[in-house]
């Protein structure tokens, strides 16, 4: 097809960059390269079409990946060709039998009914003079297979769709225009079934196993339907693409019995196994992934089973699978016993160390399967070491923990859930911009936040929310400092990198929040606060005290700040509610008078002030205790500036005594863990902070490496004493630790008003038994790094590299204190 005459050639720009500073004028930068994208819906020429699935569609997980496949012919070789591609569901390309590109999970996860991201391909040197062939093998994935925490499927619709667009130019300077339409076919070949959760079913017996096109026999082809699907919602996505990131050896292959054998890669990690050896025609292989053995060495999901561990916290029965609900990351190969046969479910993720392989007739040989990792593919910003090689291994199992929750969102889990939940986010971003550059990553999570708030401003605790909203069954839009990570991501993300557009865009969504918390709190009493004070006291309009909210989530012990799960009478949970109400009415204050809101930013900040005015009239005592005493209380109302300024010392002392009281072990959870130790370590208490950190006993995180912990645990005994596995073993709220690691043990800090380490501090803060450390970041203005060691004398020696156009202030123990610029320097200081 030709293109209509109106379409334009798509502006393409070049450009380098060169930068002058009072050290001279560098070379020009190499030259990068963008081009205009699809910015308007009718730049879009082409249909959406769909399987021909009719009305009887196959149930949830049983559901086979479609085969849609085109002809076209050129006279020439184009000189420029680009194709446009989006799908609800997931989709492949390949063409002339090559795969296009080498994204993943494409078009991505995202608030589909307002936000759908396409992608675009070079396809230039994959077109060639006459009859070309594309082929798309189109999947539920995110779209309507299983989502969330209770595996729903048809979360945002009930039928897969694919639309693309191929603009091809010559050196006659004619053009050429191919889309899907109606001329389009579709067929089921060998995936037989496809699901993002559950697993796949690929039948290599079927000679269209790899392309429809490709078969050795005829195949039966089905007109595809045109459908009316909004377009207005397609967008680009400002965060890195998935890619298959590394390949992992197996580190053992043993037989269970005759017919199953384990495969343990030595690493937990979110991906697929790429398996060679398919073994003879027609056997059937059974592939069982998880993160744990069972007490007689075979891979088991029950800690990954959302039924089981809705039951063992005793949630409400809204939150129970239903009973016809499949396997959880199971995959079934059929063999047509070709030795070039690979099996790779490329439409199905999984979180695991180990999988299970039954029906082979032969043991399996190291090189015959391997491990593929797979995330968002961010760029590696930022590096730790030090003198103690457990706390190195528990900084790799955080960095292991991350790479497995960043597949297209920052997930809580890589199996069970797969959820955006805003907790685990807004808790680990410090930690995260220390490792990679998650600033596109994290603002296209933002906007699916925005664009799933509720009307009246409440915010899901997770992102993107699914569309059938069941999780609001078990606990409503809302939850402290769930939904609060409206405010809080946006301020940490502009902190790390500068990003004041971003700030700027989501305004509206973290204004609204705020806004709603105000609203609530004057609006609404708890029931058990009623019946003591029947008259409410003034400072109570600013008490969020009403609500369902999951709590200082699995801090140990369990009986303590654990889910709330009545909607009536609950707990009354205002401390943590109130809480993070006041620091997010704070945090939207400074963005206010970052982005020249000055009325808004008194308002706000007139707010804070009264919120933490009502949080210590109800919550704290005038000896510096707080009446429900828990690690993390003490630790917010440090932390969140609640303690009134006179008290802190006294409310830090008041930590202290509930550390010991615990025998010196962590007694936080979800979110009070990611602030203990820097907490701890700012109010002069560095000494226990350090012995938190290298506690070895139950729980802490070196007892997680001692009982096998290659990524970070959900659960403080995510592996109990007896071997056992609870809940899910690569969760990375508790791995939120090494941002300590980084400000506080490195010493590289941001500072307190200006963004992005425009000006920063080096400040170290030895203990332990660490003799040096080391920590390295690639800020927006270059390398930052600090590396530290104690000689023999206890004398303290600071090297520390700033990068050009920017200062730092070094403190060092001993409290000397120096201005530095650009370069490299050294410090050193007598520790006594």
């Amino acid at each position: 097809m030709p293109f209509p005459g109106e379409l334009q050639s798509r502006q393409s720009v070049e450009c380098a960059v060169k930068v002058w500073t009072d050290q001279g004028e560098s070379r020009w930068s190499e030259p990068v390269r963008w081009e205009m994208g699809l910015l308007d819906p009718n730049d879009w020429k082409a249909s959406w079409i769909e399987p021909p699935e009719g009305d009887d569609i196959p149930p949830g997980g049983k559901r086979p990946g479609w085969h849609l496949h085109h002809a076209f012919t050129t006279a020439q070789a184009p000189t420029h060709a680009r194709f446009y591609a989006t799908a609800q569901g997931i989709y492949e390309i390949h063409l002339n039998g090559s795969q296009v590109g080498d994204i993943e999970l494409t078009p991505g996860f995202t608030s589909y009914d307002r936000i759908l991201q396409y992608q675009t391909y070079d396809v230039g040197g994959l077109i060639r003079s006459g009859l070309n062939r594309i082929d798309v093998i189109l999947s539920d994935g995110w779209y309507r297979g299983q989502t969330g925490a209770f595996r729903q499927f048809d979360q945002f619709g009930e039928r897969t769709a694919f639309l693309a667009q191929l603009e091809m130019s010559f050196a006659d300077g004619s053009r050429q225009l191919v889309i899907t339409d109606k001329e389009w076919r579709a067929t089921i070949g060998a995936v037989r079934a496809a699901d993002l959760m559950q697993g796949v079913i690929m039948d290599f017996r079927c000679s269209a196993h790899a392309l429809p096109s490709s078969g050795k026999r005829a195949v039966e082809w089905n007109a595809v339907n045109v459908a009316d699907h909004d377009l207005a919602r397609l967008r680009a996505s400002p965060s890195p693409p998935v890619r298959q990131i590394a390949e992992i050896e197996p580190a053992e292959i043993r037989a269970l019995d005759e017919h199953r054998q384990i495969i343990d890669l030595g690493q937990n990690i979110a991906g697929w196994l790429r398996l060679r050896d398919l073994g003879p025609a027609h056997v059937r292989l059974r592939l069982t992934y998880g993160e744990a053995l069972d007490a007689n060495g075979d891979v088991t999901t029950d800690n990954i089973d959302s039924t089981a561990n809705a039951e063992e916290l005793g949630l409400p029965e809204a939150a129970k699978m239903p009973d016809e609900i499949g396997p959880l990351q199971v995959d079934e190969v059929y063999s047509a016993g070709n030795a070039s046969d690979t099996f790779e479910p490329r439409m199905s993720t999984k979180g695991f160390r180990y999988v299970r392989i039954e029906g082979h007739p032969h043991t399996l040989s190291r090189d015959s399967a391997s491990g593929v990792v797979v995330h968002s593919d961010l760029r590696r910003t930022g590096w730790f070491e030090c003198s103690n090689a457990r706390v190195n291994q528990l900084h790799e199992a955080a960095v292991w923990t991350l790479r497995s929750n960043m597949v297209e969102i920052p997930t809580d889990c890589p199996h069970r859930e797969r959820s955006g939940w805003g907790s685990e986010w807004q808790i680990f971003v410090p930690s995260a911009a220390f490792l990679y550059d998650v600033a596109g990553f994290t603002t296209k999570w933002l906007r699916d936040l925005a664009a799933d708030q509720k009307p009246d401003g409440a915010v899901f605790h997770s992102a993107p929310e699914n569309k059938l909203g069941k999780s609001e069954a078990v606990i409503p839009a809302g939850s402290a400092g769930y939904s609060d990570a409206a405010v809080i991501v946006p301020w940490r993300i502009y902190r790390a990198y500068g990003d004041e557009k971003l700030l700027a865009d989501q305004w509206e969504s973290m204004a609204a929040w705020v806004d709603w918390c105000e609203r609530v709190a004057r609006t609404q009493r708890h029931p058990d606060r009623i019946k003591s004070r029947p008259r409410p006291e003034a400072h109570e309009q600013f008490l969020r005290d009403t609500g369902v909210h999951f709590g200082e989530w699995l801090a140990p012990p369990s009986s303590i700040d654990q889910y709330n799960s009545k909607l009536e009478d609950g707990r009354d949970d205002g401390d943590i509610a109130t809480a993070y109400f006041h620091y997010s009415a704070k945090l939207l204050g400074r963005i206010a008078r970052v982005l020249g809101k000055f009325a808004a930013a008194q308002r706000y900040e007139n707010l804070a002030e009264k919120t933490r005015w009502a949080w210590w009239t109800e919550y704290g005592n005038a000896d510096g205790s707080i009446r429900r005493p828990t690690q993390a209380n003490y630790v917010r109302a440090l932390a969140f500036g609640l303690a009134p300024d006179a008290l802190r010392e006294k409310v830090a002392s008041h930590l202290v005594n509930t550390i010991r009281a615990a025998d010196t072990h962590v007694g936080t959870g979800t979110f009070g863990t990611a602030l203990l130790l820097p907490v701890l370590a700012d109010a002069g208490h560095a000494g226990l902070a350090y012995e938190l950190l290298l506690q070895d006993t139950a729980p802490s995180w070196l007892t997680m490496l001692d009982r096998g912990a290659t990524t970070i645990w959900e659960m403080w005994d995510g592996v109990d004493e007896n071997g056992a596995a609870h809940f899910s073993l690569n969760h990375f709220s508790f791995g939120a630790v090494i941002a300590f690691m980084h400000t506080h043990v490195a010493g590289i800090r941001l500072d307190n008003t200006v963004p992005a380490y425009r000006r920063f501090r080096v400040q170290p803060v030895p203990g332990g038994d660490l003799t040096w450390a080391k920590g390295s970041l690639l800020s927006p203005y270059g390398l930052i790094s600090s590396e530290w060691c104690i000689d023999s004398s206890r004398r303290l020696r600071l090297d520390v590299t700033i990068p050009p156009g920017t200062s730092a202030e070094i403190l060092l123990p001993d409290d000397t204190y120096r201005v530095v610029h650009c370069g490299r320097s050294q410090f050193d200081c007598d520790l006594g």
